[in-house]
């Protein structure tokens, strides 16, 4: 993990992606590098630099956080949520990064798989999620509700 001197951390490399494991992230800005997807095909400009960047956060890490995309899939979802669908003022992007959560045949071969479960909720949906104190008067199915996914990409791979 390259640790910035104006507090910025990237995340290139699979194992500096896995301190977030498991752990849900806002996404702040969606910026296609080398890809870009036309009639549905992934097209990558250069193959030696990543797909895209994310600026995220993450409560697990403080300050800006960015993120580079390799996998087709994770970068697919990424533009499928952000340049397919979009995003509306009400809405913020989450996502999970996970290898933890892939399916016992996926651990195998887990460098080569996608691992961003990417969602649209609704906005605030990141702060109940990591702040059980959040909100308080939401409670059981309409915390549940006020967290839910409005639409979700979820690779096959994952549990």
């Amino acid at each position: 993990m390259e640790e910035k001197t104006n507090s910025e951390i990237s995340l290139l490399k699979s194992n500096e992606w896995e301190v977030i494991d498991g752990e849900p992230c806002k996404v702040i800005d969606f910026t296609p590098l080398s890809g870009s997807i036309k009639d549905g095909k992934v097209f990558a400009f250069n193959s030696s630099t990543p797909y895209a960047s994310i600026r995220f956060e993450c409560k697990k890490l403080s300050g800006m956080i960015t993120g580079f995309i390799c996998h087709k899939m994770d970068f697919q979802h990424l533009w499928a949520a952000f340049k397919e669908r979009g995003v509306q003022e009400n809405e913020e992007v989450i996502f999970f990064y996970s290898k933890k959560h892939l399916k016992s045949y996926a651990k195998l071969f887990s460098a080569l798989m996608p691992k961003l479960w990417v969602m649209i909720c609704q906005k605030n949906a990141f702060e109940l999620m990591i702040d059980p104190n959040s909100r308080p008067e939401l409670k059981g199915e309409a915390r549940f509700l006020a967290e839910r996914p409005i639409a979700e990409w979820k690779p096959e791979v994952m549990k």
